[in-house]
């Protein structure tokens, strides 16, 4: 049995993955996790549902208590404790005890980064202006909603117009606020291709979002008292009791890099597959990681919990002395307007023609369900493959009524090298609820052939 002591950074999705894997396979070994926020393993996926009421309380959210880990798994879970520094020559990390004012040397035999990231927050004039948001972790979405119950705000902007900044919308309009929706892009959702995405942006607005694409966010304006009251963004002044940045996200990796341990892909910490890094005894995974894309053959930076929590379990499984690795990702991502469903994998075909990949594609338009069945609504696939071979290597769907979750076909096909063909081949399953009888994904092959 193992005595090296572990000591891990982050207490959410992959930094307690993979404490948990490391307790089931070494009972007695002694681990100590440092979480600088309130909470652990929490639903950040979650928090735009709590925000708009579909989810009661925070607390349903959170997975396991601190308190459980460490009554019931025997880890040594300290919240609001924050590792400021990393001296990997005499293996200790040094730690800022934030609820004592204190600070303390910590010593490892092997470390696990799991620092997650934070969003991005432009530096421009106002930008700390009370009423102004951005979502990191369950904490600032309490935040969020006590502002919201206090404040009451009747508008509010949302920066940004990828999944966090769709959902928040989603969110918003729930509430009953009056949405806006900026991008400095032609579209929303850039992830994908733009044909796929004005469905999506012209269903928002028909439901009552305002949505601005083309425009910058520039500044903001503050009432006397200091808060948020107009957004400055391209040629628009918007009002604004709320302001929401959903700009993306970047790699808390900065602790790494102070201590000499090599960073890659998006400033993320550099791994191999078995979330090892550079410097031995130290492993990273999640948001602050890196990873592998099997399409472009070479790492990226992909932060989405799925990935956070696979990579946190495989890392746990080599600490113990196991054998795993992360194979990689496709960037597989779904999300949701109301009713509109959208979700996409592996290259979209603006990827392709940047890589000089030579392909095929189509657009199809489908009913989700068989066309007499009530609550049938129409979904488009686009699918995307090798000219060559016929591999599939890509696929984006929008739609209603159960049509985003299709994309899972799609990202087994991709995953297993399948040929066009082999997807048309597939026998998937059919009953007027839940399809016609030729499943959209593979009417959309079939027009490949």
């Amino acid at each position: 049995m193992s005595k090296k002591k572990l000591v891990v950074i982050g207490g959410d999705a992959a930094g307690m993955s993979a404490a948990s894997k490391v307790r089931r396979e070494q009972a007695g070994r002694e681990i100590v996790v440092f979480e600088k926020g309130r909470h652990t393993s929490y639903a950040a996926c979650g928090i735009p549902y709590f925000l708009g009421g579909l989810v009661e309380r925070p607390e349903m959210l959170i997975a396991r208590e601190p308190e459980i880990f460490r009554k019931k798994q025997n880890i040594d879970v300290r919240i609001l404790h924050e590792v400021v520094r990393i001296d990997t020559g005499e293996k200790r990390v040094l730690v800022d005890d934030l609820s004592e004012g204190k600070k303390f040397w910590e010593s490892y035999d092997e470390l696990l980064i799991a620092t997650g990231a934070s969003p991005v927050v432009p530096d421009i004039d106002g930008v700390n202006a009370a009423g102004i948001f951005a979502l990191s972790s369950l904490q600032s979405g309490i935040d969020l909603f006590r502002f919201i119950t206090e404040n009451k705000p009747e508008t509010v902007v949302i920066a940004g117009g990828g999944y966090i900044g769709i959902e928040m919308a989603e969110a918003m309009a729930d509430r009953g606020l009056k949405v806006s929706l900026i991008d400095m892009a032609g579209q929303v959702m850039t992830t994908m291709d733009e044909e796929m995405t004005r469905p999506v942006a012209e269903y928002m607005v028909k439901h009552g979002v305002k949505v601005f694409l083309g425009e910058k966010l520039e500044g903001f304006e503050k009432d006397p008292e200091g808060r948020v009251r107009k957004v400055l963004a391209g040629s628009l002044k918007l009002e604004a009791g709320l302001v929401i940045l959903g700009l993306g996200v970047k790699p808390n990796s900065d602790i790494a890099g102070d201590a000499g341990i090599a960073t890659g892909a998006g400033g993320a910490i550099r791994v191999n597959k078995r979330q090892e890094s550079g410097t031995e005894g130290i492993w990273a995974a999640g948001d602050c990681a890196e990873s592998f894309h099997l399409l472009k053959d070479r790492q990226v930076y992909v932060p989405l919990g799925t990935v956070a929590n696979k990579q946190g379990l495989v890392a746990g499984t080599n600490i113990s002395g196991g054998r795993a690795e992360f194979p990689g990702v496709l960037g597989t991502a779904i999300t949701r307007f109301r009713e509109m469903e959208v979700s996409r994998t592996g290259f979209a075909e603006k990827e392709a023609k940047e890589l000089g990949v030579r392909y095929r594609k189509t657009i199809i338009e489908s009913p989700s369900r068989s066309s007499y069945f009530p609550g049938s609504g129409k979904m488009t696939v686009k699918l995307i493959a090798e000219e060559k071979t016929g591999r599939l290597i890509g696929g984006q769907i929008v739609g209603m009524h159960g049509a985003a979750k299709r994309i899972d076909t799609v990202v087994a096909a991709v995953t297993a090298g399948m040929t066009v063909q082999q997807l048309v081949d597939m026998d998937l399953s059919y009953a007027p609820p839940f399809s016609p009888v030729w499943d959209p994904v593979q009417t959309a092959a079939r027009t490949l052939l």
